[in-house]
């Protein structure tokens, strides 16, 4: 696994490192940015620059989270590009894809796409891609994109949250769906059904269970169902974002057993929280859709282990403390949308390890599985001819999470004050390690190998 040079930008030794061949020692040779020989280790690979991991570190790839809302430019005061993808990096994400929507002007054309990118161009601390979306009347506008490098499209099939981005309704969805598998693209998919909702009760005052009443899971339900019809029948690759509905799982195991082209993600928030225990009025653990019950988390675990559900990613769709209502605590109200993007490791990783499932299964789901899902096979795993995109991780060491301490622009965030185990001490994109003061991190476009 070596180049037959002897002699490298940089060396990391680390007695431990999830490669992909398993938890093992190795050293990693770097030239220009890329890891170009793994060696066992005590090989003793020579370097300009030798990085030797302490014995309580982990080395493993960079982290790739496919579903970021930066919210740059138009909603600013949200997040931002140089916010974060700091905290991205002090995550040990060394990847972000970035949503369509809540930016202003919404990515739906290669003339917003620009625009986001020409913003977003000099303040990236890490590698950051974009998603496309599919709204209503820009099915001639989704090829153009795709040429310009998005690395698929989102659409909604409910009220996005934002009135600039709206839903599909669902034979424009299967409309898009053709348009889309013409060129193999990929549609991912906020799957609830409108009218499931505006059947149930509305949300309104400080009560969890009103609202997880106002999002019910057959509201999933519907619309998986509606989108596993729709792939099956234009042979569209289709990507299920955010499940939280265990009851699912079944037909999304029925339709890939029949040929559906279809993967599936969910969030460190449905697999870490319960509904059971958030309190009235905290309405920083309002999302769409919603954290539910233990036995639904149960399922999603199994799911996770059994390879039913692809990846986890962090949904991490911020908002100002306003728009959370944090006044009145009324989730009727209140934005939708949990602060993840930098803890995302650590949560999964204090839950994993309480289960006896190991670093490795949690690093397939948060690296090498989106990754896999976007098309970055330079990414997501320590190996020859890989980015040297690195998170070195304490999974020993523990926190108490501060909010105010996040890079987060806004400091609020469910998990304030749970105690978590393993804290990533460095990262490093491309063989050099993020400072978070020099942004050097480069904007993605989809390669078609």
């Amino acid at each position: 696994m070596n180049d037959h040079y002897d002699h490298y930008d940089l060396v990391v030794r680390a007695e431990r490192a999830i490669t992909p061949t398993g938890d093992q020692g190795c050293e990693l040779g770097i030239r220009d940015g890329v890891i170009v020989a793994l060696e066992p280790w005590g090989t003793g690979l020579v370097g300009s620059e030798v990085l030797t991991l302490a014995a309580d570190e982990i080395l493993l790839p960079g982290l790739v989270d496919s579903h970021v809302h930066v919210n740059e430019p138009g909603r600013t005061e949200w997040e931002g590009f140089a916010s974060a993808t700091r905290a991205a990096a002090a995550g040990g994400v060394t990847t972000i894809i970035d949503m369509p929507l809540n930016s202003i002007p919404p990515t739906v054309t290669v003339e917003a796409l620009d625009i986001k990118r020409a913003v977003a161009r000099d303040q990236v601390f890490i590698d950051v891609g974009f998603w496309g979306g599919a709204v209503p009347g820009n099915t001639a506008q989704l090829r153009p994109m795709h040429d310009e490098g998005v690395f698929g499209f989102k659409c909604f099939l409910l009220h996005s949250g934002v009135d600039e981005f709206p839903q599909l309704d669902v034979d424009e969805m299967e409309t898009d769906m053709n348009e889309l598998a013409a060129f193999d693209s990929i549609l991912i998919v906020h799957a609830e059904d409108a009218c499931a909702i505006d059947a149930a009760p509305a949300a309104s005052g400080d009560h969890y269970e009103d609202f997880l009443a106002s999002r019910p899971r057959e509201a999933e339900n519907i619309a998986i169902a509606q989108v596993i019809d729709r792939a099956r029948r234009t042979g569209v690759r289709a990507h299920i974002l955010h499940l939280s509905s265990s009851d699912a799982l079944p037909m999304i195991v029925a339709a890939r057993a029949d040929g559906v082209r279809l993967t599936v993600e969910t969030c460190p928030h449905y697999l870490t929280l319960l509904a059971e225990d958030i309190p009235d009025g905290a309405t920083a653990f309002k999302c769409c859709p919603p954290i539910r019950e233990d036995a639904n988390r149960e399922e999603l675990w199994r799911a996770l282990l059994d390879g039913v559900i692809d990846c986890v990613v962090s949904d991490h769709s911020p908002s100002t403390l306003d728009l959370k209502d944090l006044g009145n605590g009324d989730f009727g109200v209140a934005w939708g949308g949990v602060s993840s993007l930098q803890l995302g490791l650590s949560l999964m990783w204090t839950e994993a390890r309480e289960r006896g499932v190991s670093l490795n299964r949690v690093v397939e789901w948060m690296s090498s599985g989106p990754a896999s899902l976007v098309g970055l096979p330079h990414k997501g795993a320590l190996a020859v001819g890989n980015d040297a995109d690195l998170a070195i991780f304490a999974p020993d060491e523990q926190f108490v999470v501060d909010a105010t301490a996040l890079h987060h622009k806004n400091p609020i965030t469910p998990y304030a004050g749970k105690e978590l185990s393993g804290v990533v001490r460095r990262t490093y994109l491309r063989g050099r390690q993020v400072d978070g003061a020099e942004p050097f991190g480069e904007l993605l476009r989809r390669r078609d190998e």
